[in-house]
C-alpha cells in the first residue's frame, strides 16, 4: 500500500458556464471523492479563490479540469473557456495543470444518479459532482495504468 505522505492528491474539476463541480482525490492517489458544486460567481477571481482554497485545504499537488471535446475529439466551442480558466487557475495556485478529455461525463453522470434513485429534478446539484468524480478518476486509473504522473496539459 502506498504511503499517504507521498501520494500527490489532484483537485478535478468539471467545468461549466453556470457551476463548477469539484472533485478530490483520497489520501491513496486510488479514489476520486466528490467535495461541492460551486455557483459560477460575476467574477471569475472569486471563483478562483475558492478554487485555491479548496487546494489549500485538501493540500493538493495538481489541478485535473475536464476538456469538452466532441465526439470527434475536436475541442468544442466550450472548450477555449475552460482551458483558458483552468491555466489562469494553474497560474494562481502554481500547481500543475492536467486537462483531460470529458466526453460522455455529464451524460454517464446523468445515468449514475438515475441508477441512484435520484429524479430529474435532483440532478441540478449533484450532476457536476459526479462528472468531476468521473473526471478525476479516469485521469488516476490511467494514472496508475502508466505507473506514474502524466505530462502536464496535454
Amino acid at each position: 500500500m502506498p504511503d499517504p505522505s507521498t501520494v500527490p492528491r489532484y483537485l478535478g474539476l468539471d467545468l461549466g458556464s453556470k457551476r463548477i463541480g469539484v472533485a478530490v482525490s483520497d489520501e491513496l492517489g486510488l479514489t476520486a471523492q466528490p467535495v461541492l458544486t460551486l455557483t459560477r460567481k460575476r467574477n471569475p477571481k472569486d471563483d478562483l479563490r475558492s478554487l485555491a482554497r479548496l487546494c489549500r485545504r485538501f493540500q493538493c499537488s495538481g489541478i485535473v479540469a475536464g476538456l469538452p471535446l466532441h465526439l470527434s475529439g475536436e475541442p468544442s466551442l466550450q472548450a477555449a473557456k475552460s482551458r483558458a480558466f483552468a491555466e489562469e487557475l494553474a497560474a494562481f495556485t502554481a500547481l500543475p495543470l492536467y486537462l483531460w478529455d470529458e466526453r460522455l461525463t455529464t451524460r454517464e453522470a446523468h445515468q449514475i444518479l438515475y441508477a441512484a434513485g435520484k429524479s430529474r429534478a435532483e440532478h441540478k446539484p449533484l450532476v457536476d459532482q459526479v462528472a468531476a468524480v468521473l473526471i478525476l478518476q479516469s485521469f488516476l486509473d490511467r494514472q496508475r495504468a502508466v505507473d506514474g504522473p502524466l505530462p502536464e496539459k496535454p
